[in-house]
């Protein structure tokens, strides 16, 4: 199995819980310091933070897979069977982490991400079922990038014309994004909804929330106030959380 799980550092982890409950998101583990919120595809972790800590408005990039061992089996050998990996393919390791045992997955970028072992199969019921939890990497190799996906077992779906972007869908729930970007590779964070969001924006509005639609290139996108950005003395993070419109091409 593989499925969308980043893991988001914030010191406004309350915050972080209002926006996600608003949005359709469902906590079903933990309830202090380290959270985690099912959509209707994909999860969201949180992690507490002190506020001015230097992860706090971070995401990591992160997925979960049914058996360690296993995933790290298959992924090393599909990079190896390969014949377009470059010469240092992606690898995979097991790693005793932070949390317990864990894959970590190293791309020719340099980039790394952990997958965990999944703690249930399934979603919670309660949790939006248009909603998915969207995990972005951010590259100036979206090519080994989109390589490294392939090999940890996400499916390409078509994208618009723009060959250095890639989208991938996780068999058991959320959405991996390859986007070019200058500097070293980092993660990102956003949601994918399936349906009009008029009535999400709406939804958004009632409990509080600044929102905003606009009208995109490829299709419409919600910007809600990041709870990260709000703080005295916030670190440079995003000014806003996106949710985007999902239309399939074709």
């Amino acid at each position: 199995m593989l499925r969308v799980r980043p893991l988001h550092f914030t010191s406004a982890i309350d915050s972080w819980e209002r926006l996600l409950t608003a949005l359709g998101l469902v906590l079903t583990e933990g309830d202090g310091g380290f959270r985690i919120f099912d959509a209707g595809g994909g999860r969201l972790a949180l992690h507490d933070v002190p506020e001015g800590d230097a992860s706090d408005g971070t995401t990591a990039f992160a997925v979960e897979v049914g058996d360690l061992a296993e995933f790290a089996r298959r992924t090393n050998l599909a990079a190896q069977d390969d014949d377009a990996t470059p010469a240092e393919p992606a690898t995979a390791e097991l790693v005793t982490a932070d949390h317990g045992e864990a894959c970590r997955i190293t791309a020719p970028d340099g980039f790394s991400f952990l997958a965990d072992q999944a703690g249930t199969d399934v979603p919670s019921p309660d949790a939006d079922p248009a909603l998915a939890v969207v995990g972005v990497w951010f590259t100036p190799d979206t090519d080994a990038a989109a390589r490294t996906l392939r090999h940890v077992g996400a499916r390409p779906r078509p994208v618009p014309d723009n060959d250095e972007t890639a989208d991938f869908t996780a068999k058991n729930g959320g959405i991996l994004i390859v986007r070019p970007a200058s500097g070293p590779p980092r993660s990102g964070l956003g949601f994918e909804y399936d349906g009009a969001l008029e009535p999400l924006r709406d939804r958004l509005a009632s409990a509080g929330f600044d929102v905003s639609l606009t009208e995109e290139a490829f299709g419409s996108t919600l910007h809600v106030a990041n709870p990260d950005s709000a703080r005295d003395g916030a670190p440079s993070v995003p000014a806003t959380v996106w949710i985007s419109q999902h239309r399939p091409m074709g």
